[in-house]
Parts: structure tokens; sequence; C-alpha cells
């Protein structure tokens, strides 16, 4: 096994050897209308709308990167403090970075999960979740879609 290593390491060193030789690749430019190359949660640049109509007032989504209704979209999602978030699922997996505030996340099956800004979470898709802003100010989370994306209501048992 330790000879297959490093074969492939010195292989791999004669094709990256041979690479600085070559012409830089050019960037290719994207026709994409709503890529952020960056984005702050506070950017006033971001246009706000309202989440889809399952959730009450006063949630709302940015859209960072990619069409909301096409796989691999980038969206913040903003509730003020104190907002419950109503149990639903997604089409799609969703990966999750609270931004701002500390939020409480429950999936079926699963213990409540509490984020802190930074924290990372994962959700798989179709799995039933509802969530909670704990925070007195207002709660963002970062969530990366593979699918489009949805929300379906979900009206049953999360324990």
């Amino acid at each position: 096994m330790r000879s297959i290593f490093l074969a492939f390491t010195m292989s791999m060193a004669g094709v990256c050897a041979s690479c600085a030789n070559e012409t830089p690749v050019e960037p290719v430019e994207t026709s994409e209308k709503n890529t952020a190359l960056s984005a702050s949660a506070d950017d006033a640049e971001l246009a706000w709308g309202p989440c889809p109509e399952i959730f009450p007032a006063g949630c709302e989504i940015a859209v960072l990167h990619g069409d909301p209704s096409a796989p691999n979209a980038d969206i913040f999602l903003r509730v003020p403090g104190g907002y419950e978030i109503p149990a639903h699922w997604h089409s799609s997996a969703e990966r999750m970075i609270l931004v701002a505030g500390d939020m409480t996340v429950r999936y079926r099956g699963h213990p409540a999960a509490s984020l802190s800004a930074g924290d990372y979470a994962y959700g798989p898709a179709k799995l039933p979740h509802d969530a909670q802003c704990t925070s007195a100010g207002s709660c963002t989370l970062f969530i990366a879609f593979e699918s489009a994306v949805d929300a379906e209501s979900y009206a049953g048992a999360l324990d």
C-alpha cells in the first residue's frame, strides 16, 4: 500500500511541476443575477423579501447566490428575536451556519440543538423540523440548499 501511495505522490509531483509552465486560466464571467462574491448579513444592498407563506410574518429571505427555483441556491434567512419557525420540511438537504443570534433547532427524532453565532448545522432532506430564535435580537441563518428552495408544513409530532 505504501508503494502505491508513493507512486501516486511522485506522479502528482510531476504533473504539478509541468503546470508551472502553463498559462494561467482566466476566470469565466457569470451571467447569474444573484451572485455575491461576498456578503454580510447587515449589507444594506441585500434585497430582503418574505419567506414562504407557511411562515408567520416577520420571516425574511435574501438570495445570495443562484436561483431559488433551481439547485444550489444560497440564502440568508432572518427572523426577529423570540420568533418561532413552525414545523416544516424541505425537498432538499440544507447546510446552515447561524450568522447572528442564538437559535434552537429541533429535528424529528433528535434532541433539540442550541446554536450560537458561528455554529454549523445540517438538515437532511425531508426531515421535519422547527426552530426558535432565542435571542432578544434577530437571528440570521445562512442556508445552502442542494435542490430548489421550498418549505412544506408539517403537522405531526417531532418527538
